[in-house]
């Protein structure tokens, strides 16, 4: 394994479009580098990716290296696995960033499947012991209910999928400059088995949640679809973002889209309000990152009051109102 260095970070763009989990994954990997004296590389593989390229130099990058071409125009499995193999078996990093985007969690075991490697995934956290390079990735397990460490001492490289807002971007440094290396790998006829025929987006309104500085979570306290309309209103009001339960998007409440925690999604906005939320450990899994925690719940012994920074117990109802015209108040 002496011959393997360097801390890779796979940087996803779509449309020409940097996604800012890639971003973040630069952070994380930009930590890990710094440890053990080794250069950060960024993988950036896409079409049009001049500005994904400059992102990922501001972000940390000592050295990008770009595939760039209509074969990576769209994200496939067989393609996008091909080529970073083959790609790894020539540079030989010591670890691997992706993010646990839809993309990354398709493309990550794949990966380590060819490369006979471990993944760890689905991170919340990582140290690297500077000694013998190995990375302890930190991950939920059982549910959530527990957080197991995985460690990969006898393979490389180490591979792993780390959840979105685990790391935050900060400000990118536009003065830095990187190595840029343009790499081509032809495609082999017939590799990519699948073809995209039509997109159908579903978009979610307002600000994205993980990118908001204020989110209005709502439970299955909440009660019903129409409730949600006063926690998008106090969201509105408070230029934040509306996150959910399980329970509620279960329920039929409010799309997918807006689910926070261990099967949804990672925040770690400023002020994080919880709304009739009993503050299950799979929720709290998503959100844990937040700087400020406010929780609204009619029960006094739920358990979300135990991580909260403050507790109003209350009905939704009467609560979220009365913030709503308190803070119009203060705006007029």
């Amino acid at each position: 394994m002496s011959g393997y260095k360097n801390i890779w970070a796979l940087v996803e763009v779509q449309g020409g479009q940097v996604k800012s989990i890639g971003l973040e994954m630069l952070v994380g990997g930009r930590r890990l580098a710094d440890a053990v004296s080794e250069k950060l590389v960024a993988i950036v593989m896409g079409l049009d990716t001049k500005e994904a390229v400059k992102a990922a130099v501001s972000y940390g990058a000592d050295q990008v290296i770009v595939l760039d071409g209509n074969d990576y125009g769209e994200y496939n499995t067989e393609g996008y696995t091909y080529a970073l193999e083959q790609l790894i078996n020539k540079y030989k990093p010591s670890a691997m960033l992706i993010g646990a985007s839809i993309n990354g969690r398709d493309l990550a075991p794949r990966l380590a499947a060819r490369l006979k490697t471990g993944l760890a995934a689905d991170c919340t956290g990582a140290e690297i012991d500077a000694a013998t390079g190995t990375i302890s990735w930190t991950r939920p397990a059982y549910g959530g209910n527990t957080m197991a460490i995985v460690e990969t001492p006898e393979a490389r490289p180490q591979l792993a999928t780390v959840r979105a807002s685990v790391y935050k971007r900060g400000e990118p440094d536009t003065q830095r400059s990187a190595e840029i290396i343009e790499e081509s790998i032809e495609l082999p006829a017939g590799i990519v088995r699948t073809s995209i025929i039509e997109k159908i987006a579903e978009v979610a309104e307002g600000i994205k949640l993980e990118d908001a500085e204020v989110v209005i979570s709502g439970g299955r306290g909440v009660g019903n679809v129409e409730n949600f309309e006063m926690l998008k209103e106090l969201a509105s009001i408070l230029n934040g973002a509306v996150g959910a339960s399980r329970a509620a998007v279960d329920a039929g409440w409010i799309s997918h889209l807006y689910q926070v925690g261990q099967t949804g999604k990672t925040v770690s906005p400023k002020l994080y309000i919880a709304c009739g939320m009993s503050g299950a450990i799979q929720h709290l899994a998503g959100m844990s990152g937040s700087d400020r925690v406010v929780a609204i719940n009619r029960d006094p012994d739920a358990p979300i009051f135990e991580v909260a920074d403050y507790g109003i117990v209350g009905s939704i109802k009467e609560v979220v109102p009365a913030l709503i015209a308190e803070i119009k108040k203060l705006k007029a």
